[in-house]
């Protein structure tokens, strides 16, 4: 077993042990902090049914997931940030508009390019969130780590892809280091997450 399958085996151990301590610790959050569990519930979902089109119905090609992917997690990780800004409800309409452009297939940009922008519009809203707390000694938030790794998270997604994109004849083992140093930053996130979780009091 290579590198690329312990650090993703472990990413996965990681995701499923998230999903299952948010569940536990789902009555001690507020009402948006609550949405960090429906997002890594989302994420775990997202992967079940990645494993399960693969290794019991043979499924060779993912992609189909893809739109849902990128539509689910945008309008997850907008409506959290719409809620912990305080935004005005109007916010909710352009989110709305955008996931529905990532689910549909229009044509007009692949699914990359929109996995892309939606990390870049996620990135504004959580670089908004940690300014607004640096700037306010009084907030208290309690998931500040997490967003600081979201923000760090969605932000390398983003280079990956370009970077990608500029070395385009990259072999099967640098692709596999990429997305091994991607997927191991979001086994950090999934760590601050527990991490969150555990401390967590009423």
């Amino acid at each position: 077993m290579d590198i690329y399958q312990v650090i993703l085996y472990l990413n996965n151990s990681l995701l499923v042990i998230c999903a299952l301590i948010g569940i536990l610790k789902y009555k001690v959050l507020k009402n948006t902090e609550k949405w960090y569990v429906y997002y890594i519930i989302f994420l775990f979902l997202i992967e079940a049914a990645g494993r399960i089109a693969v290794n019991f119905f043979n499924v060779k090609d993912l992609s189909f997931l893809f739109p849902y992917y990128v539509a689910g997690d945008f309008l997850i990780l907008g409506h959290l940030f719409i809620r912990k800004l305080t935004l005005h409800k109007y916010w909710y309409i352009p989110v709305a508009i955008l996931a529905c452009f990532f689910f549909l297939d229009t044509g007009i940009i692949t699914n990359e390019v929109k996995k892309v922008i939606s990390n870049i519009v996620v990135i504004c809203f959580v670089a908004y969130a940690l300014l607004m707390e640096i700037n306010n000694t009084k907030i208290e938030d309690r998931f500040m780590p997490v967003d600081c790794l979201i923000f760090f998270y969605y932000g390398l997604s983003v280079f990956v892809f370009f970077f990608r994109r500029q070395l385009a004849d990259f072999g099967v083992e640098q692709a596999a280091i990429i997305w091994s140093v991607n997927n191991v930053l979001c086994s950090f996130l999934y760590v601050s997450l527990i991490y969150t979780f555990l401390r967590l009091k009423k």
